[in-house]
């Protein structure tokens, strides 16, 4: 299992320990750096839309060559985008490129905040993006985090300046930021704001330029500069090891789900920044700052102290330095002001913990636990140093139970404390406090206290006092679950509380094609020992369920109980939701609990409506096994099962003629030529099985940002481009209303082309062959029509299909004329075949 530990001096400055993380130890050289931040007093915010926006070279020499307190505001958190490594999407891929995001600011060294914003697909420009997202709710975050993080600097990654021009969400994260910067420091601006906080202006804003903006590397060379800076991002740090765009590099390719895996870059590189708003004061960002301790009252005093332990560092023996630094606290526990007290008091607690060699962790051996339920915490503390320490007490919160304590720390003596401890009756479930209520399509909900932060707070967090020299420190840390496996060795992950019991249906979608009936199976996980109860269905009117209830028990925690239901459908169509529901002791539990499980990441549970959207629809098929190859991943194989196929799941590498032979179809998945280059070396093999009377369907393929797509992806030429349609009601024209494909065994209609979520489709073919038919024309607004869509091609006996359509998102949306469009496309052939045969017999 993960913990979350860098190789460079990362994570030191963090209010908390990230959630499941193992406590960190540091080198002479990381206490060093650390040391050099406590010395600098400059905050740099860089803003932009999405995770794996942000520019990792310049929030890494930010914080490791400039040494400022650093962030990176990604307005989404990317719950809109697609998923190379598993199935997660929407709300759950939200979270996992959250974490992804949080993984790569514990290596570049930057902290990272997120609007309320919800990431609703790709938009072509800012005014539908600013529509949909709510602009002044959005904007209210970001001056919200401006106001509370209190940069002196800030970086956009977009231009403010060409709406239209490239991605809406985009060009919006920089016309927010140009917005925010002066009502950040405008008390009639979101006044609610500042019993909570107070006013900021920023000094300086740049847009993070470079020759992609201006088109070609020519055209930038050419390009006045007098307004801009430039930076070194390529710089070598001796006391790491490392280079800037080393350590960028490794953050960068924590963004696994969008397919970020890069190999590692060295040597100079120049980023350029152009100033929007400010004066430059010369050719550094933070030039024309103060961001010396002469910035605050009293400050001369602390640099005194600061300074030349900076200067005369003591890379053998740091402990050295504990006597100074104790003295520095003091005086920094006394600075009035708020925000560099705060500031400076954590930064410093960690350098004199690092220094010291202070180990300390609070942990349990269960991963999980009910609210009302007893555990064990053992708080494992070490001083490592020849000085006098003392535990004073330990705090655990939110209950605010305090153990006063008085325990001698000895010297390289390990200190196991076990503790008792009740989980509050009231206390909250973990889960991504964003996830908490019903979002609309451009807004999550949250209150004032957690917008701008990463994640929910921990279940159980804990401050240790620990007096060192007669002066009493709280450090902060969390309730972790600690465990050791033979194959893995020591591993930590976060500690959870969650619901008594948790349940999940076996789909989230269940067609019906007909009147038949069909089995809908629960799994019930409970969280503790010994629970009896009653699992129902709240089901709408013209929805039979039987039975109406089953009653179980489950006599120990983590075990599952499968039940199984019958649902008939009502004879007309119908689109329904249908909600599990437990009871225990006359209390509902209605909860599904997903696991995101990666390597690159802690694990995470996410609580989440179990509701299954249940739709009534006529929908004929024709064949009846196909194969499915998998692409970047998504349940298409399980939706088209809903409807009667049979779905066998092939690897590119098992294809044979003879194993081809058993399909009427064969359906490639989204981003399939792209990812998995196997495929590329069959493509002879699918095309004679469509000589010889299959159909290939092809779902949509990504070209890179010169339009270069997979070679030799169709039998005929054909190229890929970036063309989409965003908006998911745009109207659809039927190119040839009389082909098979929108007339058989389904007739579709413009009603067929209703409820579709988030988009009608990407990554449309722009030029094809003259055997290829287009089948419909879509466009957005003030766009000429796009007929790429859908192309169909006879190819000996069989159909090769091309399409962009948006089936990935719309099958799992249980979007009725999806199915039916998909089903035709399947079908083509079949009716040919039938007749043939008839007339043989």
């Amino acid at each position: 299992m993960y913990s979350r530990v860098s190789i460079f001096i990362i994570g030191f400055l963090c209010t908390l320990l990230t959630h499941g993380q193992e406590p960190k130890t540091y080198t002479s050289s990381e206490i060093y750096q650390a040391v050099q931040k406590l010395n600098f007093l400059g905050t740099a915010l860089y803003i932009a839309a999405h995770p794996d926006d942000e520019n990792t070279q310049l929030i890494s020499y930010l914080s490791n060559g400039v040494k400022a307190r650093t962030a990176y505001l990604s307005i989404t958190r990317g719950d809109g985008g697609q998923n190379l490594i598993g199935p997660e999407l929407r709300e759950l891929l939200g979270v996992l490129r959250t974490e992804e995001l949080l993984a790569a600011r514990s290596i570049d060294g930057g902290k990272q905040f997120f609007t309320r914003a919800n990431d609703f697909g790709y938009s072509k420009h800012p005014d539908e993006t600013l529509q949909i997202w709510n602009k002044e709710e959005v904007l209210s975050d970001v001056v919200w985090v401006i106001r509370n993080f209190k940069p002196d600097v800030i970086i956009n990654r977009f231009d403010h300046r060409s709406p239209g021009s490239t991605h809406g969400h985009h060009t919006s994260s920089a016309m927010l930021s140009m917005e925010a910067f002066d009502k950040a420091n405008d008390k009639s601006a979101f006044s609610e704001q500042l019993k909570h906080t107070d006013l900021w202006q920023p000094k300086k804003l740049f847009f993070n330029t470079s020759w992609w903006f201006y088109g070609s590397e020519e055209e930038f060379l050419k390009a006045d500069k007098s307004n801009m800076i430039s930076v070194d991002v390529g710089t070598f740090y001796p006391n790491l090891g490392k280079s800037n765009n080393e350590i960028a590099s490794v953050a960068r390719s924590q963004h696994l789900s969008q397919g970020f895996g890069t190999l590692t870059s060295r040597g100079t590189h120049r980023d350029y920044l152009e100033l929007l708003k400010g004066e430059l004061g010369g050719d550094q960002i933070f030039d024309g700052i103060n961001t010396s301790w002469t910035r605050i009252k009293a400050g001369e005093e602390i640099a005194k102290i600061l300074l030349p332990i900076e200067k005369d560092f003591n890379f053998t023996n740091p402990s050295t330095h504990i006597p100074e630094l104790l003295k520095a606290y003091k005086l920094i526990d006394a600075i009035e002001d708020k925000y560099w007290r705060a500031v400076k008091l954590e930064q410093i607690r960690n350098v004199i913990a690092a220094c010291s060699g202070l180990f300390f962790e609070t942990t349990t051996n269960i991963a999980r636990a009910v609210p009302g339920s007893k555990i064990e915490i053992r708080a494992n503390i070490l001083n490592r140093s020849p000085f006098n320490m003392e535990v004073s007490k330990i705090n655990i919160q939110p209950s605010n139970t305090e153990i006063s304590l008085e325990k001698v720390l000895k010297n390289n003596q390990l200190e196991n404390i076990p503790i008792a401890y009740k989980i509050p009756n009231d206390s909250e479930y973990s889960n991504p406090y964003w996830l908490q209520n019903p979002s609309t399509l451009g807004m999550y909900k949250a209150p004032l206290k957690l917008r701008g932060k990463a994640q929910s707070p921990a279940a159980i967090p804990v401050v240790l006092t620990i007096t060192i020299q007669g002066v009493p420190i709280d450090f902060k840390t969390a309730v972790v679950y600690k465990y050791a496996k033979p194959e893995e060795g020591e591993s930590y992950q976060p500690f959870e509380i969650l619901p008594k019991v948790t349940v999940k249906a076996a789909s989230k979608v269940m067609v019906f094609a007909n009147q038949e009936s069909k089995p809908l199976s629960l799994a019930i996980t409970a969280a503790t020992n010994d629970i009896h109860g009653v699992v129902s269905l709240d089901s709408p009117k013209g929805w039979k369920v039987t039975p109406r209830e089953h009653k179980f028990h489950i006599p120990t925690k983590g075990a599952v109980k499968k039940v199984t239901f019958t649902i008939d459908p009502p004879t007309k169509e119908s689109n329904a939701t249908i909600t599990p529901v437990v009871t225990i002791n006359h209390q509902r539990y209605s909860k599904e609990l997903n696991t995101i499980d990666y390597q690159h990441i802690p694990r995470q549970s996410v609580l989440l409506d179990p509701s299954v959207k249940v739709v009534r629809s006529n929908i004929g098929i024709k064949g009846s096994r196909i194969a499915y190859i998998q692409g970047a991943g998504d349940a298409i194989p399980e939706n088209l099962e809903q409807i009667g196929y049979k779905v066998d799941l092939i690897e590119a590498k098992e294809i044979t003629p003879s194993l081809l032979k058993n399909y009427h179809a064969v359906i490639i998945g989204i981003r399939a030529y792209n990812i998995n280059k196997t495929l590329q070396f069959k493509q002879h093999l699918l095309f004679d099985f469509v000589k010889n009377g299959g159909n290939l369907i092809v779902q949509y393929n990504t070209v890179n940002r010169q339009g270069k797509g997979p070679s030799n992806l169709a039998p005929f030429p054909l190229e890929l481009s970036r063309e989409r349609v965003t908006d998911e009601n745009a109207k659809v024209t039927f190119l040839a209303p009389n082909h098979p494909v929108l007339n058989s065994p389904n007739k579709i209609t413009a009603k067929d082309f209703q409820g579709w979520v988030q988009e009608r489709g990407l990554y449309f073919a722009h030029k094809w062959a003259n055997e290829f038919e287009p089948i419909l024309a879509m466009n957005d607004t003030g766009e000429s029509p796009k007929e790429g869509s859908l192309l169909v091609a006879a190819y000996g006996k069989g159909h090769y299909i091309y399409t962009g359509l948006s089936f990935f998102r719309e099958l799992p949306a249980g979007v009725s004329g999806a199915y039916k469009l998909l089903a035709n496309i399947i079908s083509l052939g079949e009716e040919e075949k039938t007749n043939i045969n008839a007339l043989n017999n």
